[in-house]
């Protein structure tokens, strides 16, 4: 073959599987990271809506709660977009000739809902549960970031599935109390702002989350006995009678947290989060 090829040849040959396998690889780094690029995820992007309506000015400014608009997300499935009457509650008396709002009053008038643009829009195939998350403990700002900062909406998060996983494999460092989950401001535990929680009792229908009390100021008693206090038959401590022993609560203990881990794995355990080993079905997320 020597009279066909030179020696050079092979060390053409030997060059081109090297390029081809460095396209290979480059091309592949490339999609990859395309696929998880505001094009594609259209992360941090301000979708044109029909009003250019402000979470800023309603949340951080008039210190609407994000339920009075979304009514359903303690409920439902989805969080839901308000009605135009909504609006209208407050837009009927207040900025009622202003032109930014000329579609709201031309939807009230003809009873067409205005056409808004879904900024969180997760693909057909996942399946995601608003109430559910909201029960256990999930933050608003947690998935939509601090909305109350965000004169027009857009995606905080990427949304995809790495991102959500990143979260379920670990739930504690996203937990928060009950009582703060629509805080926009809130902020996890440290040395200089500690958080107490105790633990009281389950109600049938209820959500778990709610049996756990947690504040940020150090509460009086905070070493008391939790227990419920045992009196025998006959006893001179104002619980005496025929029947069974009297049973006497006494105040909670509250626990110090100065990290979010420690808060974070203390309510795992308290308001029951499963595990990925407890998720034996594709169908929790996939439908």
């Amino acid at each position: 073959m020597a009279q066909i090829f030179e020696r050079s040849s092979n060390a053409l040959a030997r060059m081109s599987l090297v390029l081809t396998g460095l396209i290979v690889i480059a091309l592949g780094v490339t999609l990859n990271e395309l696929q998880r690029s505001p094009w594609v995820t259209r992360q941090g992007q301000r979708p044109d809506q029909p009003v250019p309506f402000s979470h800023k000015h309603h949340v951080q400014g008039l210190g609407l709660q994000c339920q009075y608009c979304h009514t359903t997300v303690e409920k439902s499935s989805y969080a839901g977009i308000p009605p135009t009457k909504t609006c209208m509650n407050c837009h009927a008396q207040i900025w009622t000739n202003a032109q930014l709002l000329e579609p709201v009053r031309t939807s009230w008038a003809s009873g067409e809902s205005l056409k808004w643009t879904k900024v969180h829009d997760l693909p057909d195939y996942a399946y995601f549960n608003h109430s559910v998350h909201v029960a256990k403990g999930v933050g608003c700002a947690s998935c939509h970031g601090r909305v109350d900062q965000m004169p027009l909406m857009y995606a905080q998060n990427t949304l995809q599935m790495e991102w959500c996983l990143d979260c379920h494999r670990n739930p504690a460092k996203n937990l928060r109390p009950a009582g703060e989950i629509y805080n926009m401001a809130w902020e996890k535990p440290a040395e200089d702002r500690p958080v107490w929680c105790a633990v009281g009792d389950e109600k049938s229908g209820v959500p778990t989350a709610q049996s756990v009390n947690c504040v940020t100021k150090e509460p009086s008693g905070a070493g008391a006995q939790v227990a419920l206090l045992q009196m025998p038959l006959g006893s001179t401590h104002g619980l005496a009678g025929d029947g069974p022993a009297g049973v006497m609560p006494v105040a909670p203990v509250y626990k110090k947290f100065t990290s979010q881990d420690e808060l974070g794995h203390f309510l795992v355990d308290h308001y029951k989060i499963r595990t990925p080993k407890d998720l034996t079905s594709c169908e929790v997320c996939h439908r």
